[in-house]
């Protein structure tokens, strides 16, 4: 069995097409929110580190 062959055997499984036609915006909707509650606060960080008054 060539590599080709096992892809598209794996593309045509059951698990894989239902995983695909449940859809919807939810697994791409779940990532975005991810990313953003873990950027926001990272940049917020990043950026206000520089603002910030050393007292020496």
């Amino acid at each position: 069995m060539s590599a080709l062959q096992g892809l598209t055997h794996l593309a045509a499984s059951p698990a894989v097409t239902q995983v695909h036609a449940s859809g919807g915006p939810g697994p791409v909707l779940r990532t975005v929110v991810l990313l953003s509650l873990i950027g926001v606060p990272l940049v917020a960080y990043l950026l206000l580190r520089g603002y910030r008054r050393d007292k020496d």
